[in-house]
């Protein structure tokens, strides 16, 4: 199933949301950036913004949507560090920023800061892998300095944000080298990453369209396959989403269903246990909840149907009580936010 839609908005409550984020000065941004995924940052004479940061460039790891979802729930800005690239070592991953992930954050009105790791330590379990990797924090100070002053909306800032890449990408390679003579230990090939900065550097424009293609593989290719944490019973659909300045974003539904004029848009969460799913996956979930309940004018194969927002939470058992009174302030985001939850084959909202 392919589905068009279009966002001209986003309006969200995010109930969940965490209420008592940890609150640092600019000065130990180092300290917060080892300690906690979202916090509160302090700059300058009490101007505070919301700060989440990335693990890796790929949203798969380390859930950066619970992370950033979190971040919402503070009324003044709210930025995202992510690196531009993440070199596990030879023994291990490499992923690299995409443009659509800056899209969905300037979608979101969150501020994005590219940053690069600097330093890491050997990974003494694994060889040819690093581990404990950290950003070079100065670079993320200046940036957030020219942030706190900025007044304009977060699409412009990612968009200038995207025009540093060739210079952020040259530094995060310099940096891998700088560690694998120290560690000794052997990255992934050098030419590849040169070919990636290469083709950051034509420009953010070709750099658009070189990571939609790379957005549409990976999308079929999740089309194609079942992550351990979702249980499927309909099929999954793609869905292209225009923003009011042309822009395109690719996600995937888990499960999409038509039911007469209405198409069912499933997010799934599934556990095997008979807790729910964790709540970080609960509140990755939430961020498709975001876009599912802003979509306008969906269309499928021409026609126009109504979307019906669902997130679903699977258990390989029934739930306790004390599970059940965890669903309250959920229940209470559905209401506020207009979806569904499927608990169990059950809807409870």
């Amino acid at each position: 199933m392919d589905i068009l839609a279009k966002i001209e908005s986003i309006k969200y409550t995010p109930i969940m949301a965490k209420k008592d984020l940890n609150n640092y000065y600019v000065e130990d941004l180092e300290k917060a950036l080892s300690r906690d995924g979202t916090f509160l940052l302090t700059l300058d004479n009490n101007n505070k913004i919301a700060v989440s940061w990335w693990v890796s460039a790929k949203r798969t790891r380390s859930y950066p949507y619970a992370r950033i979802y979190d971040s919402l729930g503070f009324k003044g800005k709210q930025t995202t560090i992510i690196p531009i690239c993440k070199d596990e070592g030879q023994g291990g991953d490499r992923d690299f920023l995409q443009y659509d992930t800056v899209s969905l954050m300037s979608l979101l009105q969150v501020y994005v800061i590219i940053g690069y790791y600097l330093i890491a330590i050997k990974n003494t379990s694994y060889s040819n892998k690093i581990t404990n990797q950290r950003f070079d924090v100065r670079h993320i100070y200046g940036e957030l300095e020219a942030l706190s002053s900025y007044r304009s909306d977060a699409l412009h800032w990612n968009l200038e944000q995207l025009k540093k890449v060739p210079s952020i990408a040259e530094k995060s390679l310099k940096a891998y080298k700088e560690i694998s003579k120290k560690l000794g230990v052997q990255m992934h090939s050098e030419k590849n990453f040169e070919i990636r900065i290469n083709e950051l550097m034509k420009g953010v424009d070709e750099f658009l369209n070189f990571s939609r293609k790379l957005a549409e593989k990976a999308q079929h290719r999740e089309m194609l396959t079942i992550q351990p944490k979702e249980n499927v019973e309909i099929g999954k659909a793609k869905i292209t989403i225009k923003n009011y300045l042309g822009g395109y974003y690719y996600f995937t539904a888990d499960e999409a269903k038509i039911v007469g004029k209405d198409v069912l848009l499933i997010e799934a969460k599934h556990t095997k246990t008979a807790d729910l799913p964790s709540l970080s996956d609960i509140k990755d979930g939430l961020l498709k909840m975001i876009l599912f309940t802003n979509l306008q004018d969906v269309t499928i194969n021409n026609r126009i149907f109504n979307s019906i927002p669902i997130l679903k939470l699977t258990t390989g058992q029934p739930i306790t009580k004390s599970e059940e009174l965890k669903l309250k302030p959920l229940i209470q985001e559905s209401s506020i936010n207009r979806f569904r939850i499927l608990l169990n084959k059950s809807f409870i909202t």
